[in-house]
């Protein structure tokens, strides 16, 4: 028990003693380590965030694909609705008062020209040709005998019998009877075009319309169209030209024409023709001005009325920078497109001089470029680009140059 108490005392004093050395050692031991924590800490403050903007990588590349700028000829073609027009087309009207009697062609049929189409009643023309060519021999009668009475009138001064003024007399009833023959033979022409229109022939080749008369029908003189004939072969088209492509156009006509081709609708097929009218005005409704081209129609595949696609190849760009339209972008600034150089995006300011199925001709880059098709919405200047797998080479390169460069 006294050992117990006694050995508790010895701990106790031992305490006592040791607590202020233990105090004095702990503050100083703490504060080395902050102060060394803090010395560490304010020189390299800056050292963490430059570490961190050495090992954040920049945005995920970009997929995209591209195409190559090519150098090349290229046409420029004018696009335009047209309407197939007859070149001619003619109303067949009859020019007398009579009645049909024969009919010689059907609603719908080829003709030629100079075939017969209608015979009209007659006979009362033939009737005053008949009496003209009598009125005819009566007069030139006339003037036989009044030649015979001159020859003797003549005779008969010759032996002075007679006075000159008989013999001026007979001279002027010769002349007279002449100028009869003369009117008389202009009746016989007159009734021989007025018996002529009872035999109505075709004025051109073409198609018949729908007949609007049959035997029979009583006709009066330049009222009713009896039927149309329409020419098909050749046949022209009319369309509209912008007022920008004016000079090119007058400019084709004096080497024959510009070359026109028309496309039918639903696979109807093409057909190739010249360019042969341009409209003396411009409409000023719409600023485009009248243009017709002329097609060969032997297998009367164009029809009066219907509607073709017309095609005009209007000015030939030699040797120009040509890309897919779809790669042009129309920005604020004005048309850019995003090259890709090394596997980054570059920006580049482009004006296109002309356009055709989809693709672009353009000045500011240079042929072998590749530009962005697909993708570029997504682009920044700058913007690392993962080409797509159909151009290995190029889609290879880029993202293994990205990695090298994140690296760092």
């Amino acid at each position: 028990m006294n050992y117990s108490y006694s050995s508790l005392a010895l701990c106790a004093v031992a305490a006592a003693l040791a607590l202020p050395g233990c105090s004095d050692k702990k503050p100083a031991d703490a504060a080395a380590p902050s102060a060394s924590t803090s010395a560490a800490a304010a020189p390299g403050a800056s050292a963490p965030a430059s570490a961190a903007s050495a090992t954040t990588p920049p945005g995920p590349p970009v997929s995209v694909t591209t195409a190559k700028a090519e150098a090349r000829d290229m046409a420029i073609n004018l696009r335009a609705t047209g309407t197939v027009f007859p070149l001619a087309s003619v109303d067949i009207k009859s020019q007398t008062n009579s009645v049909v009697t024969k009919m010689h062609i059907n609603g719908g049929q080829f003709v030629r020209t100079g075939d017969p189409l209608f015979t009209l009643d007659g006979r009362a023309d033939e009737a005053n040709l008949a009496k003209a060519r009598a009125q005819l021999a009566k007069d030139q009668a006339a003037l036989a005998d009044a030649q015979r009475q001159l020859k003797r009138a003549q005779e008969l001064l010759a032996q002075n019998f007679i006075a000159k003024s008989a013999v001026d007399t007979a001279q002027a009833g010769v002349d007279t009877a002449s100028a009869t023959l003369l009117s008389d033979q202009a009746a016989i022409d007159a009734a021989k075009v007025a018996l002529s229109y009872n035999h109505i022939n075709s004025p051109l080749s073409g198609r018949a319309g729908a007949l609007s008369v049959s035997i029979g029908t009583a006709l009066q003189s330049n009222v009713t169209p009896i039927v149309t004939i329409t020419q098909l072969d050749p046949i022209a088209v009319t369309f509209n030209l912008p007022q920008r492509n004016l000079a090119e156009a007058i400019a084709a006509l004096k080497d024959g024409g510009a070359k026109v081709t028309a496309t039918l609708a639903d696979g109807g097929g093409s057909f190739q023709g010249r360019l042969y009218f341009v409209d003396n005005a411009v409409d000023p409704a719409s600023g485009t001005v009248r243009a017709r081209a002329k097609f060969d129609n032997k297998d009367g595949r164009l029809w009066p009325g219907a509607f073709v696609e017309i095609s005009q190849t209007i000015n030939t760009l030699k040797e120009a920078v040509v890309v897919p339209q779809a790669a042009l972008i129309q920005s604020a600034r004005g048309t850019i497109v995003y090259v890709v150089e090394d596997g980054k995006a570059l920006m580049k300011p482009v004006k296109q001089v002309g356009g055709q199925s989809g693709e672009a001709a353009v000045t500011g880059i240079a042929a072998g470029e590749s530009v962005v098709v697909d993708g570029k919405q997504n682009l920044r200047p700058g913007s690392l680009v993962a080409e797509r797998p159909k151009e290995p080479k190029a889609g290879a390169s880029a993202p293994a140059g990205a990695t090298s460069r994140s690296a760092p």
